[in-house]
């Protein structure tokens, strides 16, 4: 199959995952990286033996088929913007916008330019979340009924050289963690119908304790404790714990209940990790994963897929449709907090098709 071009904007602290996921998708041809810091840039594509040019040379670049949009969150809908008035595709980190409304007008104008958008995660398409999926779609849970999601940490600024982004507009731990976590559930069980939740932020800034910022403090601009319940369409109601402010706890990071089993799910910010299931008077057993991609870090499948399904002339799974519901989600929280009241989803999408049905030999697109 023809490769498809890819131009990666921003080089900082996750391009090295996506860089590196990217050799194992032959689909892929990487034409150059880009960043506002040139220096960064070039270090990048020293390391991974690409080439290094100005954003305005790659989004003029007719080899270019698809912008990969690493940024920081608040500048992933701009970017995104310029990549479809260059008549290109993109795919941006998560989440997709720093709110419903300006994910609404980048879903938007890809829809008026006739243009794909995509936003990580991509772990759903993981083989541990893929054996998950096929247990549900087989009927082995029975009727879903409901569950649980949970990330609690102490906050990023233990290890990330520069953790500020994550206390500021477009941050904590609902967008910054939220979209694994959401992603999946409606992967799992498909969209959501209602919110409801509380949103609290316990301390107005944070020490950092890594390097090279160790002994700064940073101001907190957005709820770091979130705690609250989803609704789907299907039925089954979820409860749902995203914090910056919990020392440890012992919960799983997914179950899903049904009438006839529960179902635990690794972590969601992994593509694998131990499937277990329990059949109604039963105990829980670990299940074999015999789904590919559950090996390693392949951060940039949903990329794979999305160039797979321009050549092919499908949807792609990681799309526009999937980040802007979970996007609208996320924000509900908070909107519920600060209201007091049940908060209505009005997006709609579906659940993204099975990656098997795109597999060829055990690998997308061979």
């Amino acid at each position: 199959m023809e490769k498809v071009g890819i131009g990666i904007i921003g080089c900082g602290n996750i391009s090295g995952a996506y860089l590196t996921a990217m050799k194992s998708f032959p689909i892929l041809d990487i034409r150059g990286v880009a960043d506002l810091n040139c220096e960064l840039a070039a270090a990048k594509a020293t390391e991974f033996g690409l080439k290094a040019v100005a954003i305005d040379t790659l989004l003029a670049d007719p080899t270019v088929d698809i912008i990969v949009n690493l940024t920081v969150p608040k500048a992933h809908v701009s970017v995104a913007l310029q990549a479809l008035d260059a008549g290109k595709h993109t795919y941006s980190e998560k989440p997709l916008g720093i709110n419903f409304v300006e994910g609404k007008r980048l879903a938007d104008a890809a829809s008026l330019k006739g243009l794909r958008i995509g936003a990580a995660p991509d772990t759903f398409l993981g083989g541990s979340h893929q054996a998950a999926r096929a247990i549900i779609d087989e009927g082995a849970i029975g009727q879903p009924v409901g569950g649980t999601a949970t990330f609690m940490c102490p906050g990023h600024e233990r290890w990330h050289p520069n953790p500020a982004f994550y206390y500021e507009v477009g941050g904590g731990p609902m967008l910054d963690m939220g979209p694994y976590y959401i992603t999946d559930l409606v992967n799992l069980l498909g969209p959501v119908s209602q919110v409801a939740g509380f949103a609290i932020v316990p301390r107005k800034e944070r020490l950092i304790t890594s390097e090279p910022r160790n002994g700064e403090r940073v101001p907190v601009h957005v709820a770091t404790h979130v705690a609250g319940v989803m609704a789907f369409a299907n039925g089954a109601v979820v409860q749902i714990g995203m914090s910056f402010d919990v020392a440890g706890h012992k919960h799983v990071p997914i179950e899903i209940y049904g009438t006839d089993g529960t179902l635990i799910v690794p972590d969601p910010n992994r593509f694998g990790g131990p499937v277990e299931f329990l059949k109604k008077g039963g105990e829980f057993e670990v299940r074999d994963v015999t789904e590919p991609y559950a090996d390693g870090n392949y951060r940039s499948l949903g990329v794979a897929d999305m160039a797979h399904a321009i050549r092919s002339n499908r949807p792609h799974r990681a799309n526009g449709s999937l980040a802007l519901h979970v996007l609208e989600v996320m924000e509900a929280f908070q909107t519920a907090s600060d209201s007091g009241r049940t908060v209505t989803i009005t997006t709609q999408t579906e659940r993204p098709s099975p990656l098997s049905k795109s597999l060829v030999d055990g690998r997308i697109g061979r």
